[in-house]
């Protein structure tokens, strides 16, 4: 090992636990992502690995082709959940919640918050739910027991679709695993990380809830029509679901279709405004929604994802995966540690560099295409971050909104979701041994 691997392992090293310390540093983390991506990148020119700047620029390139594909498919869909978001294309979720049994409106949270992660990402599903929540529960000490379920269930519906948390996404985009794949296999253990959880809260909650009046969802005076809104929700949402159909009847890369998805619906909505001025600046035009995106996540990723990159051309993760073979030799235990890990630390990296460390067909069975060990990774990695408050994007953003304390969670929702995520794998396991 030379002194520039051993000092992009460094950089690695460094910039990673400071990205897990933000709350410490107050450093934003996709400024130290991009600021290591750089780094990392210029030991690697400078390092002797590739002769020549032709081979430098292609490595590059070739990385970038990669990265670029998650990136698109991020922003396609965040621009498209902003859009039925603001034309008010989930206020019904509010009216079919209403409850007057806490236990009633827990199951109903919960299903609904399992089933939007599915077709949403987890963290905007879990922003969405949160602030309907907050309409309908008024007492503090109910809304932790709620919000934290979001967290839960989120995590846990968006496990089981190829579009429904950013590491399946990467691992689909990748070819790891197949649309159809994922579903039928990690469904269940996706279920049992939700279902045990809540049902153990359920025996928590006692009484009825206090109804709440004047708390509904308006469109915001911007003029939309309830004809507006339907189309923009069926095109939004209906979209979303139809990508893994178009990646299987055409064979081009998911970001394509979520990219086709939201050209279609940019182009519907400016049609809605055909006949209005065209200097029309109203805030549910999509060039007015778009400054809403959240690029400081996009540049997170770039950087995270461009640094695992280059830990992949220098043959570090490789080794590390070779290592991890001949030392634990068990695709469960592989895949329930990287699990467990992405409760303290982000999935996203964790599960960039297990793409890297296994290349599809090379390491077994267990890694081709829709091999038990991917699967297992697309359950343990979704699943994992909601052992700890602070495992996964949605967990943070839900302690932010209702300001929930790392202890108060480690007490009342580690256990449990602990228990949950060990009865999923116990019960992938048991699905392939019958």
């Amino acid at each position: 090992m030379n002194v520039f691997t051993i000092l992009i392992i460094a950089v690695f090293v460094v910039g990673y636990l400071s990205i897990a310390l933000e709350g410490v540093t107050r450093i934003n983390k996709s400024a130290v992502a991009l600021l290591m991506c750089v780094v990392c990148w210029g030991f690697y020119a400078t390092g002797g690995y590739v002769e020549g700047a032709e081979a430098l620029n292609e490595s590059v390139l070739r990385n970038l082709g990669e990265t670029g594909t998650t990136l698109f498919f991020l922003m396609g869909a965040m621009a498209i959940v902003e859009i039925v978001d603001r034309y008010q294309g989930f206020s019904f979720v509010q009216k079919v919640l209403r409850a007057r049994s806490k236990k009633g409106l827990l199951w109903k949270i919960g299903f609904m918050t399992f089933l939007l992660s599915s077709v949403l990402d987890n963290l905007t599903t879990s922003i969405v739910m949160v602030m309907i929540m907050r309409k309908l529960v008024a007492e503090r000490a109910d809304r932790l027991w709620y919000a934290s379920m979001i967290v839960v269930a989120a995590n846990a519906g968006g496990a089981f679709s190829p579009i429904g948390d950013v590491t399946t996404i990467m691992l689909w985009n990748g070819g790891m695993i197949t649309g159809a794949g994922v579903i039928n296999h990690v469904i269940v253990p996706s279920l049992m990380a939700f279902l045990i959880p809540m049902a153990i809260v359920h025996t928590r909650l006692k009484g009825e809830l206090q109804p709440l009046d004047g708390q509904s969802v308006e469109n915001g005076g911007y003029g939309i029509t309830a004809f507006q809104r339907d189309v923009v929700f069926v095109l939004g949402v209906g979209g979303l679901c139809s990508v893994p159909v178009f990646h299987s009847l055409t064979g081009l890369p998911p970001f394509v279709g979520i990219l086709s998805v939201f050209g279609l619906l940019w182009f519907t909505t400016e049609v809605m405004y055909f006949r209005k001025d065209p200097q029309d600046e109203s805030p549910v035009r999509v060039t007015r929604l778009l400054p809403k995106i959240d690029l400081a996540t996009i540049f997170f990723f770039l950087g995270i994802l461009m640094t695992v990159a280059v830990l992949a051309e220098i043959g570090v993760l490789a080794d590390l995966g070779s290592w991890l073979q001949r030392t634990i030799g068990n695709s469960y235990l592989v895949a329930g540690i990287i699990g467990a890990v992405s409760s303290i630390v982000d999935n996203v990296p964790l599960v960039a560099c297990a793409m890297k460390m296994y290349p599809i067909c090379q390491a077994g069975a267990d890694f081709c295409i829709d091999g038990q060990f991917w699967q297992l990774l697309s359950y343990c990695a979704g699943t994992g971050g909601s052992i700890l408050i602070i495992g996964s994007a949605a967990g943070v953003v839900v302690m932010g909104l209702e300001k929930i304390s790392f202890g108060w969670y480690f007490r009342n929702i580690t256990p449990i979701a602990l228990a949950g995520y060990l009865s999923g794998i116990l019960s992938y396991w048991l699905l392939h041994a019958l």
